[in-house]
């Protein structure tokens, strides 16, 4: 097994089963792609609303200078053409959120570390939940947006469902675009573990099958057409590396 690769996580393990051949490049290559402003401004709206459920009366400007704050760090030296496109929206994101959330009360736990290691595994599978409220036994995770989906996204649910660590957990996905906000409740929580079990399973008989990174080139093949492949970087590296 490819000695770097030491624990799993549900983006990780999301990855290998939309596109292999992206996961080789990330995770065994190590050649991690760069994000755009829409990751950005998640990271930047989530600390904007971590701030006002910490202080529940916390003016929402202080919260959305923080989101603000924080945006703009990580895109300063971002080429992203979309850069203030995504700025705008932040405001009216880290208001609905706080709307939201703050019904709750203040958290009792935020980014809070998980680990499942079940016995069929060899390696752990780890995440970090947004938020949790002991109190009411609801956990939550913030996503932001474009499009509001109609449910819960797929690889959403195999996220949270590792949060999940009791079925007496009240799992939620809270979706926030910049017009609207949905919480869905995540249902079937166990079979969403096992999925991601599952594909884990995959992901260590997979890598069993050498220790030399080129041999994961060799027996994978990027789709150029997939949304992964995107960006004038990754096409550059699926030609170097796949010749696609």
């Amino acid at each position: 097994m490819i000695d770097t690769y030491v624990r799993h996580s549900p983006s990780s393990l999301n990855l290998f089963a939309a596109e292999p051949a992206m996961w080789v490049l990330e995770r065994v290559l190590g050649i991690k792609q760069t994000v755009g402003a829409p990751a950005h401004r998640g990271v930047g709206v989530e600390d904007g609303v971590t701030a006002g459920l910490a202080d529940l009366t916390a003016p929402l400007k202080a919260c959305i200078d923080v989101a603000l704050t924080k945006y703009d760090t990580l895109t300063a030296m971002s080429p992203d053409p979309r850069r203030e496109k995504y700025r705008e929206t932040i405001p009216d994101m880290v208001t609905a959120a706080l709307v939201e959330l703050r019904e709750y009360g203040t958290p009792s736990g935020t980014q809070g570390f998980v680990e499942w290691k079940p016995d069929d595994i060899d390696l752990p599978i780890v995440g970090y939940y947004d938020y949790q409220w002991d109190k009411h036994g609801i956990l939550a995770d913030l996503k932001t947006t474009e499009r509001m989906p109609s449910e819960i996204k797929v690889t959403h649910a195999r996220q949270v469902a590792l949060y999940a660590t009791s079925d007496n957990i009240d799992a939620r996905l809270i979706y926030v675009t910049p017009k609207k906000l949905e919480a869905y409740r995540l249902e079937n929580i166990r079979d969403h573990r096992k999925a991601l079990l599952n594909i884990a399973k995959t992901v260590e008989k997979f890598l069993s099958l050498s220790d030399d990174p080129k041999y994961f080139v060799s027996i994978t093949m990027p789709d150029v057409d997939s949304f992964y492949w995107a960006s004038p970087q990754a096409r550059r590296l699926a030609y170097e590396y796949w010749g696609v």
